[in-house]
């Protein structure tokens, strides 16, 4: 069984395939099942069309609805879960509610991309800022994300690293973090939450897997039972890449099956 459970379509404001390109590629990438995860960042929501993002009024719906007329067509052929990317779900906890009101999902990835009152890691510019004040602040907002009830996947937990890598050209000392880290495999495990091994970092600068298999393998060790790969793709023709090397990583930290979820609930497939 091979499965992708972060993907973005055209509803993503940094996306360009839609829903059926989407699935097309899937299937001649071999995949069994895959999830459709657009982007919302919970705390923009309020501010509709003049949100960077787009209306995430205008295009949550417009996701579900795509990926309803999908599972119909591809019925059969291509499992495909309704999910949502949650970004951010601790910043603003009426506008994260009024992002899980939008329909019923499958499978919720939650991700931090920015800080509070900061850009998204992508436009930080790294030569103004102490890198590990920054590191040690998103570390305190992942511990506080995981312990939010309604999601069932944490989403790149090294996802600065993508940007500090390539600007940098430097991967920091996380070994100065590792008890915050813990303490954030702790609650996933605590509260029967999923780490992502998030593939896209193999085709960035970096090289690696967001967490790298040291970390998905510290998460195996404490008691992590739960892991989802993902792809993180915003085209279609990257759908799929890297899940086979994703999956020997959660095998080699020690995992014997990778999950996906369906209506919340775990289902584990042997590797």
């Amino acid at each position: 069984m091979l499965c992708d459970l972060h993907i973005h379509s055209d509803n993503s404001f940094d996306a360009e395939s839609t829903v059926e390109q989407i699935c097309d590629s899937a299937l001649n990438m071999g995949l069994d099942i895959i999830a459709i995860t657009d982007h919302c960042e919970a705390e923009f929501i309020n501010m509709g069309e003049n949100c960077e993002f787009g209306s995430f009024d205008r295009q949550i719906p417009k996701s579900i609805s795509d990926t309803a007329k999908a599972i119909e067509k591809y019925s059969g052929r291509l499992k495909i879960l309704r999910g949502l990317e949650l970004g951010e779900p601790m910043h603003d906890i009426s506008q994260t509610k009024k992002a899980l009101a939008y329909g019923d999902f499958d499978f919720i990835l939650a991700s931090v991309h920015n800080l509070r009152g900061r850009d998204d890691f992508y436009y930080m510019d790294f030569d103004k800022v102490d890198i590990n004040t920054v590191l040690d602040e998103y570390f305190d907002e992942l511990i506080e994300t995981a312990a939010f009830e309604h999601f069932d996947s944490l989403a790149h937990l090294t996802y600065p690293l993508r940007y500090i890598f390539e600007r940098k050209n430097y991967f920091p000392d996380l070994r100065i973090f590792q008890g915050k880290i813990d303490k954030i495999f702790s609650i996933l495990i605590s509260n029967n939450k999923a780490l992502e091994i998030n593939v896209s970092g193999l085709f960035k600068p970096m090289g690696v897997t967001l967490p790298d298999l040291p970390l998905v393998k510290r998460f195996f060790e404490l008691g992590g039972r739960y892991i989802t790969v993902g792809s993180d793709a915003h085209t279609a023709d990257m759908v799929g890449k890297g899940i086979k090397e994703g999956l020997e990583i959660a095998k080699q930290a020690g995992f014997n099956h990778f999950t996906i979820f369906e209506n919340h609930k775990p289902v584990l497939f042997e590797i």
